[in-house]
């Protein structure tokens, strides 16, 4: 069964996740309810332990909710079989890490190309793709360095072109600008936003850095587990709404 079609892109409805260790429970959602709608760049704010990772891996289909439905273009992902999970995975999402997660004996290019070949794009066709998402990170110079040879921040990019480069409805960026510096962090917030205007794709990030708020649409805050408040309208996504009237 699917949920009606509502423009969201994410919908979680009551959704709770309780990890057992040794003897006892351990409550990392407590009834969480979201929505993310087509071509907005949303933020998941938190400390450590507040449950962002583990709502990202719900929503991208790394793990299942112990009750409540996640909603992922439309559909219950909880009862989706392995197979299809895999499909929606490299079809229509795309990952981003703060540890990056390049392939450290590939080029630039060769890390992008290879979930195009997982989709068994021609050889021709991964090429000019990745050729395609390395320019729009600003990278095309960079094509056939190894990422020891990038700094975090180029790295970073390289995966964004990677997560981008199927053409995915959604992204899920886990605390991508963790490991760099504010200026460098900021940068990598500019390219989200840029993308969502331009990509015709979503994107979801987690992040403990309040800057984020700068660059969102809007923003869940969460702790415990829980979600503190309703939506937050951030300055960028009330400058969108004044432009469309």
């Amino acid at each position: 069964m699917t949920e009606p079609n509502d423009g969201a892109i994410v919908k979680s409805i009551d959704v709770t996740r309780v990890f057992r260790v040794d003897h006892n429970e351990v409550h990392a959602l407590r009834g969480i309810n979201i929505e993310i709608l087509r071509n907005e760049f949303v933020g998941l704010m938190g400390r450590s332990g507040s449950g962002k990772t583990t709502l990202m891996n719900l929503i991208g289909g790394l793990d299942h909710p112990t009750s409540g439905q996640v909603y992922v273009f439309g559909e219950d992902i909880s009862k989706l079989s392995d197979s299809k999970l895999t499909n929606l995975r490299r079809h229509r999402l795309g990952f981003v890490f703060q540890s990056f997660a390049l392939m450290p004996t590939m080029s630039a290019i060769e890390n992008i190309e290879l979930p195009l070949r997982l989709i068994g794009m021609s050889r021709r066709g991964r090429r000019q793709r990745a050729m395609e998402v390395l320019d729009l990170v600003g990278l095309t110079r960079w094509a056939r360095h190894r990422p020891q040879e990038l700094s975090g921040g180029q790295q970073q990019r390289v995966a964004i072109a990677r997560a981008l480069a199927a053409r995915p409805g959604l992204i899920l960026a886990d605390e991508p600008t963790g490991e760099l510096d504010s200026v460098t962090g900021r940068s990598i917030m500019e390219l989200f936003r840029d993308i969502v205007q331009h990509e015709d794709v979503t994107v979801l990030m987690t992040s403990h850095d309040p800057v984020m708020r700068e660059y969102v649409d809007y923003t869940y805050e969460m702790a415990d587990g829980q979600i503190l408040n309703e939506r937050q309208v951030t300055p960028v996504e009330s400058d969108r709404q004044f432009q469309r009237h």
